[in-house]
């Protein structure tokens, strides 16, 4: 890790040419923490995963509970678009937050499509009902078709494999959640493959 210094002077670790994955269920705080750990870093870039589905003009397939082969081929051909990015950033000399709702096997599959290291997961965790109270507050309706805040979380808690840095940001802000992400880097590092099952 490279020195860097924060806005009020104070000497921080950086992670340097890396990934950091930013994931959690959808209102867990993903695009702000990884936007507001963006700009703590002097040399960064925010790729947001929902772009490329919303780039899909005609023929999209949304995922939803049970969802049918053309939503997973549609949200692999997303994965694998961000990853490879990515990738062509971190390749340029940035550190790269990308963003997005990666759970289930879909994380280990993830590791394996980014080809930097190195590679960070940091897996945002609040409680289910910090999670409804910012659904409730936020302009978006990221739940819905079949998707309750509670069915999410059981697949966060009982099908996402536990690696990388898990913070339940449950009463933390914004600042504080970035801070915990640079303090436990050592943590959130995959350097190899990681068993799905």
């Amino acid at each position: 890790m490279t020195q860097g210094r924060g806005e009020r002077g104070v000497s921080r670790d950086e992670p340097g040419p890396a990934v950091v994955l930013i994931t959690g269920v959808m209102a867990s705080g993903k695009s702000t923490v990884a936007q507001a750990l963006a700009e703590r870093l002097s040399r960064a870039v925010h790729v947001r995963g929902d772009v490329f589905r919303r780039m899909v003009v005609s023929g999209r397939a949304e995922m939803v509970p049970g969802a049918y082969e053309e939503a997973v081929a549609q949200l692999r051909l997303r994965y694998r678009l961000s990853a490879m990015t990515a990738d062509a950033y971190a390749g340029e000399g940035w550190t790269v937050v990308v963003q997005d709702v990666v759970l289930g096997e879909e994380l280990a599959g993830y590791v394996e499509l980014v080809r930097t290291r190195p590679l960070y997961v940091v897996v945002l965790a609040p409680e289910p009902a910090a999670v409804a109270m910012r659904e409730a507050g936020r302009g978006k309706n990221g739940y819905g078709a079949g998707w309750t805040v509670e069915a999410l979380d059981r697949v966060l808690q009982e099908e996402t494999p536990r690696i990388g840095l898990w913070l339940d940001t449950t009463g933390q802000s914004v600042e504080q959640t970035v801070d915990a992400v640079l303090a436990g880097l050592g943590r959130a590092r995959v350097d190899g493959a990681v068993a799905s099952g």
